[in-house]
């Protein structure tokens, strides 16, 4: 018995270290996520990535095409290059170039994969339709110009359910949501911010519009009436500029800088927007971070300009909601960011997200995946997710309809069973926008080819119904 009473009291000790160290590692499956840049023959070099210093991603891409923006003399071009075509760009390959201003940020259509806008210097936002191949030539013409913007359009955001809805924000501090298939603004939100806007997004059923800006405040928007449901003062202390994102649950992310200029990581309550549920120091680097968010997985990319990483965390319902996964590290710094939809990636090698950092001369795939053993479908790490089908059409939900995303399942990876919901524009509207660009002479002449056409159809309907008639009266 008496080695039994020595041992007794070490026990305890012994039993409530190994409760601690099970409490302090957190059960997660995304805890060994690594990321892992591609094999150089997989990039695309020998781009010139535009150097403009605006916070935007420069980058754009689906599982058709990646999308820069590149340094362009006299106006503002980007490029679009089919995913599959990597290796060395030639200096001659066609762009995007219609602008007559540097372009600042460029975002595809999540509806239509070979729809892209742009928002430029020259203060208009143009929308392309890319072919299927990929340019050809140089396009220089646009199936719609958006003008309404006084200053120059900095920031891009499709609508993610509702059919050619467009927001977008420029350097007069307005917001304007755009019908893209009939040309025209329908609702512009112009009191509400008396600075510049940083950021804008909408929440995953496109209810909401969540928008950061220089004046210090966060603020929840209902979109079609553009009034302010919640708003936050000062969330994070410092001046430089603030990003925020939807998460789960209607919750906010928020990325910006203490009075000390260290960069933090937030986490709000919109509904209780007094205290922050969770606010983290991260480091103190200068360049502002880009969240992006998958609501698949509940993980958020942190992602700095000027950075050379990427930090990930997971977000959750429990304290401290925030938890820091890992983080992807390289030599070279990026200067813009894209991000993979999910139905992009490839399931059967437990890939979760794959990014699209920009270099000086070339741009980079950095795939993001889970280690697992098995080569199967793995049900855990791809719920159904967003699939590129609108819910709702404009008009409707310009009426007021809202409705959640359509869901798709990857189990054998993304395949587009109808055809891409084909862009249709009502020329007839058209024509005004482009007119009161200051060509009226080429409308008026539309007008009368149109005319004659109608007269040429009507001649011909009656020459078919009297020959109609004269067979009927053989018979």
């Amino acid at each position: 018995s008496a080695p039994l009473k020595l041992l007794e009291p070490t026990l305890p000790p012994h039993d409530s270290q190994f409760t601690m160290s099970r409490k302090v590692v957190r059960a997660s499956k995304f805890r060994h996520v690594f990321g892992q840049a591609v094999k150089a023959d997989q990039c695309y070099d020998d781009i010139r990535i535009s150097t403009m210093t605006w916070d935007s991603n420069f980058c754009s891409v689906n599982p058709k095409f990646v999308s820069m923006i590149v340094d362009a003399s006299g106006g503002g071009a980007f490029m679009v290059l089919p995913l599959n075509k990597t290796g060395r760009i030639d200096m001659s390959y066609p762009t995007v170039c219609g602008h007559t201003g540097p372009v600042l940020d460029i975002e595809f259509c999540p509806h239509n994969d070979n729809i892209i806008a742009s928002g430029s210097e020259d203060c208009s936002v143009m929308i392309w339709e890319i072919p299927d191949g990929g340019l050809t030539s140089p396009l220089t013409e646009p199936v719609v110009k958006l003008d309404g913007h006084s200053k120059r359009v900095g920031i891009l955001n499709w609508h993610p359910t509702a059919h050619n809805v467009l927001l977008s924000a420029g350097s007069d501090n307005v917001i304007i949501l755009w019908n893209v298939a009939q040309g025209g603004a329908v609702v512009r939100i112009d009191s509400v911010h008396p600075d510049l806007i940083y950021s804008a997004c909408w929440n995953s059923d496109g209810s909401r519009i969540l928008t950061s800006c220089k004046d210090k405040k966060l603020r929840v928007l209902e979109p079609r009436e553009g009034t302010v449901l919640f708003e936050k003062e000062k969330p994070h202390e410092g001046s430089r500029p603030v990003r925020a994102v939807f998460v789960s649950d209607g919750k906010i992310l928020s990325t910006g800088f203490s009075r000390m200029s260290e960069r933090q990581v937030a986490l709000w309550d919109p509904t209780n927007f007094g205290e922050a549920l969770t606010l983290q120091e991260l480091d103190t680097s200068s360049g502002v971070l880009l969240p992006f968010f998958d609501p698949d997985t509940g993980i958020v990319y942190l992602c700095g300009k000027g950075d050379s990483s990427i930090r990930y965390f997971e977000v959750t319902d429990e304290a401290p909601y925030v938890h820091y996964l890992s983080m992807y590290s390289s030599k070279e710094s990026q200067k813009g960011m894209g991000y993979m939809p999910k139905r992009g990636l490839e399931v059967n090698k437990c890939e979760i997200a794959r990014f699209y950092k920009l270099h000086e001369r070339k741009c980079e795939p950095i795939v993001m995946t889970v280690p697992r053993k098995s080569d199967l479908f793995q049900e855990d790490l791809y719920p159904d997710t967003i699939g590129p089908e609108p819910s709702v059409e404009a008009d409707e939900w310009f009426a007021g309809k809202d409705a959640p995303p359509i869901l798709i399942s990857l189990k054998d990876g993304f395949v587009a069973t109808t055809k891409a919901k084909e862009f249709k524009v009502h020329k007839s509207l058209l024509k005004t926008t482009t007119a009161s660009a200051g060509s009226q002479p080429e409308s008026s002449r539309e007008v009368h080819s149109l005319r004659k056409e109608v007269q040429d159809l009507k001649a011909a309907l009656q020459e078919l119904t009297k020959r109609v008639r004269e067979l009927e009266t053989k018979d």
